[in-house]
């Protein structure tokens, strides 16, 4: 498993819009660039996914922006991080929707990535956006 920059710029944005989460009106997305120090044009890669998915909701024009649909607990990391990142598998023959390995019945290393995926998953699942704002883990 590797989180790239997209994953870890995925979470800073939803940390961000969290803290201005109990704010009324939509956060301009230059305002999260300047703040977390990432490069606007690389944030507009990441707003669809989260658009799309509806983590966020976005509104054009003067007094638009960016806003959390749910409430900060309401984000386990490990669904923000499925999104960007793809998959969390640490190995190629447990990512979601691959055809089963056809030697995982007789391969000796398969309970191991297998109990260890569901370590990783369960582990980010057990983590929420407001854990992270609050210190919790």
């Amino acid at each position: 498993m590797f989180v790239s920059t997209r994953g870890r710029y995925a979470l800073q944005v939803m940390l961000d819009l969290a803290m201005q989460h109990e704010e009324d009106g939509y956060t301009p997305m230059k305002d999260v660039a300047e703040r977390q120090g990432i490069s606007l044009k690389y944030l507009e890669k990441i707003l669809p996914v989260l658009v799309k998915n509806e983590l966020i909701t976005g509104v054009h024009g003067k007094s638009g922006g960016y806003k959390l649909t749910r409430t900060p607990a309401e984000y386990p990391v490990g669904e923000i991080l499925r999104l960007t990142e793809g998959d969390l598998a640490p190995v190629t023959c447990l990512e979601y929707g691959k055809e089963p390995c056809t030697k995982s019945a007789c391969c000796q290393t398969y309970p191991m990535w297998n109990k260890l995926n569901g370590m990783i998953n369960g582990y980010l699942d057990s983590i929420t956006v407001e854990d992270l704002l609050e210190g919790r883990c």
